[in-house]
């Protein structure tokens, strides 16, 4: 207070340069400039949201459940279609499941499955597939023994038909399968809870969802299952689509709630999004719709 006033009252100039130019009141004055500045600054409320929802979704990640040592998991991609698979197994018990399988791949999956000294339980999908032929029922004739399983809902034959909350055993694992209808009306997300995992097909991609246009399509429909079936389990829980076109492999529970540019908005904003894409007629569906009806036997190569 004595430097302020001292300052402020008139003063010759020799006076105030001695003040100004002096090393003690130099010192003074920066140190109390930075206490100020240290005191004042403020983040902007937006910045301080983003950092403060960036922290916690830091969290929520580095929170993910470790697979246990018995669970074996392995992500397999077809270019083609931009299809995932996902294999899992019982290391103990050798018994394996393989998720949305693809024509295609039907004989890498299953070399990949005998190196591993695995048996093939379950050849399970999603829903029914438009943008490729399944390879389950080719993988039925490589791996004999192999059960095919989709939703009662799908339309397409199979050995097990899943209801909602039905579950599916290998060794010790279960996979407990949810209706998540929108995309098509027999779309399952199946889920792996000791895991912390759930395969959502294409009800939920990766910022994305799939598209309601088409077979049975209903956009509400979709809303309604992903924000009741699938954000309604823990954040923490890690998502693997059936999908990706941008090279992404996996999200989680917390960060589709969060980013999703689509499913982040109300249902009537989600639905007059969905009815204005304008996307093209899909590719494959004249041909893999039918196929995969017949759990995709009709196009197994000859030398099957």
């Amino acid at each position: 207070m004595r430097l302020v006033t001292r300052l402020l009252r008139p003063a010759s100039a020799s006076t105030v340069t001695a003040a100004v130019v002096s090393w003690p009141t130099r010192r003074l004055i920066a140190s109390g400039g930075q206490r100020y500045i240290s005191n004042t600054k403020v983040c902007p409320l937006d910045q301080t949201s983003v950092l403060s929802r960036s922290v916690k979704m830091l969290d929520t990640v580095q929170c993910r459940k470790p697979f246990s040592a018995d669970f074996f998991f392995r992500q397999l991609f077809d270019e083609q279609s931009h299809t995932y698979s996902y294999l899992l197994a019982d290391i103990t018990s050798k018994e394996a499941i393989l998720i949305d399988p693809v024509l295609e791949q039907a004989k890498r999956d299953a070399k990949l499955i005998e190196e591993l000294g695995f048996t093939l339980k379950y050849a399970l999908n999603t829903h029914m597939h438009a943008d490729h032929v399944t390879g389950t029922g080719y993988l039925k004739q490589l791996l004999p023994g192999t059960v095919s399983v989709i939703s009662q809902n799908s339309g397409a034959k199979a050995d097990r038909h899943l209801v909602d909350n039905e579950t599916v055993q290998f060794g010790r694992h279960k996979l407990r399968a949810l209706c998540t209808p929108g995309h098509t009306n027999g779309c399952m997300t199946f889920v792996v809870d000791e895991q912390g995992v759930a395969f959502t097909g294409d009800t939920l991609l990766i910022r994305g969802c799939g598209r309601t246009d088409f077979q049975e399509g209903d956009s509400r429909s979709l809303y309604r299952s992903v924000h009741e079936r699938i954000f309604t389990l823990p954040e923490n829980f890690r998502l693997f689509p059936a999908h990706d076109y941008k090279g992404n492999m996996e999200t989680t529970v917390a960060e589709e709630k969060h980013y999703n540019p689509r499913l982040t908005k109300d249902i009537e904003a989600f639905v007059e999004l969905m009815n204005n894409l304008n996307l093209p007629y899909p590719k494959m569906i004249d041909k893999a719709v039918p196929a995969n009806r017949e759990c995709g036997l009709f196009d197994i190569p000859k030398e099957a």
